[in-house]
């Protein structure tokens, strides 16, 4: 397809398949110098980090479809591998590597990239749109965090439960030992990915490595099953019964997961690595293994009394390797957990910028690549969220059936929110948009639909997570903008205060204030200090910090700088998505713009507020004093902006809401 006119100035699009050029993008600064060996790192870290929750369905995707069956003959495996080929290379090749992963908003992508890419306009019609939009992207966001919380429990789960195949008394282990490595995943989350990634890497190269050898191995007893790949295999399965190959669709979907993962992980490594990755080893393997199982399947069918211990994917390992590879399986599910985690990471940090979480602490990992972030508050609520799942569900193919009820939902929503990009910013002919998204659409809602089935058997659980999620950035976004309009109703204009002040002859002191402001309004702390010093600094500075769609924003069109009369100033900064708001930074920058600020006698001034849940907005008194707790939690503006914490003056302020 020919690259759309009229493109967005703020939209990046990638052209290639794995060119030093796409790779760039990702990380938003430095990718672009990096060496052919820093390219090859970035590979191979995104296959340790971006790959290992696709790189862990074997472990339980076919089993469940057999389990689910019943049974498995020939024409029954054969319909079946051809159904996971042609997931794969529509879902995860063409809709995700070919189309998705080139909206990214200079080099970011996630839910969240893609909203930020929407024009905003001034028409009722637009706002409308874009309120439906930015609803499924909350949506679509806390179905992700919900497999944040799910990919670490079934990866884990599958790779423990098979010291039951070793050993069947060893089943009393598995809950025991799946905590512990749980626990150390959240644990090494503080080093950051680009760190795991070096480490995990290779452990993961060796993990495909071997799938793709035991696949091969098991292909060459029945090179026959190559020929799954002809579409008919899964038309006669369909065909034979429509109504069990239908609700196959439930599991056949968990070869697919961690697709829309990998989108929001453009930023930890780049567009092209993963590309890398996924074409020259990932892919390759993940097919070899899956016809593997199959031909193992076909040549061992199970009875019905071996179907609750019924585990292809080792059946294909030497008994005398089993040991050593369930250590390996483990390493995997533990990598596997990263793309998720990192990915998460990434989302809850566009939510803090555009205002649906309350501020949280981000730590960036690392000096060179800005996507690389750990958000311990996030880190440690998973935590507590996977072994919560643990030990509600005990087994990974009871967790299996809430895992395929969450991924296609955000299928759908993400082809949507592309489909609405390439329409409005990028000005695609809708017929294509719509037979290309359509065709996804429908393919991820029958996904979807067979999954209804499991509603009453684990599927209520992601959707439970992910009302939890969508409730909390609803309330707090709802809630902010109504605590904002009460503030700008109750506050002078800046002018009107400067006014007052020159009339009322305010005495001066010597000094620089610093008063950070949302907005052109008299900050409330500018306001009370005054009333109760009855003094003021010689020069007085308003910095606002105000956030804005793009990732990141250059230091050249960052400050804005204005004067204002009795020694005042206004500084404007613009904030991207994915940064963190710096006041000293902006500061410095301000002064190479004319500002005359001496940083060695500074105060600044800040409003602590106390949000009290008894006001008139249009929200429920329980969600009311959800907004107070989340609001009681946020970050203090002292770590928000980076700001001294020697040299800071809080004013206490109460607001209903």
């Amino acid at each position: 397809m020919a690259s759309p006119s009229n493109m967005s100035a703020d939209t990046e699009v990638s052209k290639g398949f794995g060119d030093p050029a796409s790779g760039a993008q990702g990380g938003g600064h430095g990718h672009g110098s990096q060496s052919a060996r820093g390219f090859f790192m970035l590979a191979l870290g995104s296959v340790g980090v971006v790959f290992g929750d696709i790189g862990t369905s074997p472990l339980y995707a076919l089993q469940e479809t057999v389990i689910k069956h019943g049974s498995a003959d020939r024409p029954f495996v054969m319909g079946v591998l051809s159904l996971v080929f042609w997931a794969l290379l529509l879902i995860v090749v063409l809709k995700y590597q070919v189309f998705i992963m080139r909206a990214t908003n200079r080099g970011e992508g996630g839910l969240f990239s893609l909203l930020s890419l929407l024009p905003r306009g001034l028409a009722r019609r637009s706002d409308l749109r874009l309120a439906f939009f930015g609803m499924i992207a909350i949506f679509g966001s806390a179905r992700l965090r919900g497999f944040g919380v799910i990919t670490p429990s079934i990866s884990v789960l599958s790779a423990m439960e098979c010291l039951s195949v070793h050993n069947p008394a060893l089943e009393s282990w598995i809950a025991p030992l799946t905590t512990v490595v749980l626990v150390f995943i959240f644990a090494v989350q503080r080093f950051g990915t680009g760190h795991i990634g070096k480490v995990f890497g290779p452990v993961m190269i060796l993990w495909f490595t071997v799938l793709g050898v035991l696949g091969a191995r098991s292909v060459l007893q029945d090179p026959s099953v190559l020929e799954a790949v002809n579409p008919l295999h899964a038309v006669r399965l369909v065909a034979s019964d429509p109504g069990s190959t239908f609700l196959l669709l439930g599991s056949i979907v968990l070869v697919v997961t961690g697709a829309d993962a990998r989108y929001a992980d453009i930023g930890h490594f780049g567009i092209g690595p993963i590309r890398i990755g996924w074409f020259s080893i990932v892919w390759p393997c993940l097919l070899l293994n899956y016809f593997g199982q199959g031909a193992w399947i076909i040549a061992n069918p199970p009875t019905p009394e071996q179907l609750s211990e019924y585990k292809p994917f080792y059946g294909l390992v030497p008994a005398s390797l089993v040991i050593p590879m369930v250590v390996l399986a483990t390493a995997a599910t533990i990598i596997a957990s990263q793309a998720m985690i990192s990915g998460v990471f990434s989302m809850a940090r566009q939510a803090i910028r555009l205002n649906y979480l309350p501020r949280l602490k981000v730590v960036h990992t690392s000096s060179a690549t800005e996507g690389q972030i750990y958000v311990p508050f996030i880190n440690w609520t998973m935590m507590v969220g996977c072994l919560t799942t643990v030990f509600l569900f005990r087994s990974a193919t009871a967790l299996a059936e809430a895992y395929g009820m969450a991924v296609p939902a955000v299928m759908v929503i993400t082809s949507l929110l592309f489909a609405e990009v390439a329409l409005r910013t990028w000005r695609w002919k809708p017929w294509i948009v719509w037979s290309v998204m359509g065709t996804f659409i429908a393919i991820a809602l029958l996904f979807l639909a067979s999954n209804v089935a499991k509603l009453l058997h684990g599927g209520w659980y992601a959707l439970a997570i992910a009302a939890v999620g969508a409730t909390v950035m609803l309330t707090w976004h709802q809630g902010s903008l109504a605590i904002g309009r009460r503030l700008a109703e109750q506050t002078e204009s800046i002018h009107e205060f400067l006014a007052r002040l020159w009339a009322e002859v305010i005495p001066r002191v010597p000094g620089t204030a610093v008063f950070m402001t949302p907005s052109a309004q008299a900050p409330f702390a500018l306001i009370s200090f005054v009333t109760h010093a009855h003094v003021l600094h010689e020069q007085v500075i308003l910095l606002s910090m105000v956030p804005c769609d793009e990732p990141y924003v250059n230091d050249r069109d960052r400050v804005a700088v204005r004067w204002m009369p009795d020694g005042c100033w206004s500084v404007t900064s613009q904030v991207g998505v994915m940064e963190e708001p710096d006041a000293l930074r902006v500061l410095a920058l301000a002064r190479e713009r004319g500002l005359p600020f001496d940083d060695t006698n500074v105060t600044y001034f800040a409003r602590k507020m106390q949000i009290v849940p008894d006001g008139q907005a249009p929200m429920a008194r329980w969600r009311k004093s959800l907004y107070a707790l989340l609001h009681s939690n946020a970050a203090d503006v002292t770590s928000a902006f980076n700001l001294p914490s020697d040299r800071v003056v809080e004013f206490g302020v109460s607001s209903n809401v």
